[in-house]
C-alpha cells in the first residue's frame, strides 16, 4: 500500500489527480467513502477522469460523458471501464494499492 494523501486533502464530490509510481490515479470522496480509479479515459487515453463529475454512484468523463462506477470502475452496462484500486485509511491518511494492469484497447 502506498500513502497518497491526507483525508483532509479531499473535497466531498470532487476528484483529485495523483501520480504514484508513474500511474495516473483519480481519487474521490463521495458520501464519506474514498474511491480510487485510473485517471486515464479509455476513449482517448487522456488523464482527465479526476475532472469528471459525480452522478449517483458514477463518475462521468468530462470530455465524452462515459460513466464509470465509483465502486469498481465498470461502465454503466457492466463492461470493462477503468481500473479500480483498493483504498484504506489509517490515522487520517489515505493509502492505495497500485495494481499494474495493462489494458489492450
Amino acid at each position: 500500500m502506498k500513502e497518497i494523501c491526507n483525508i483532509n486533502d479531499l473535497v466531498e464530490g470532487k476528484g483529485r489527480r495523483f501520480i504514484i509510481d508513474d500511474t495516473e490515479i483519480a481519487i474521490y470522496l463521495v458520501k464519506g467513502k474514498i474511491y480510487a480509479l485510473s485517471n486515464i479515459c479509455p476513449h482517448q487515453h487522456s488523464a482527465i477522469i479526476h475532472d469528471g463529475f459525480i452522478e449517483d454512484e458514477f463518475v462521468v468523463c468530462p470530455a465524452h460523458g462515459w460513466k464509470f462506477r465509483l465502486e469498481d470502475g465498470k461502465k454503466e452496462n457492466g463492461c470493462k471501464g477503468l481500473i479500480s484500486y483498493p483504498v484504506t485509511t489509517h490515522n487520517d491518511k489515505v493509502f492505495i494499492e497500485i495494481i499494474k494492469i495493462k489494458y489492450e484497447w
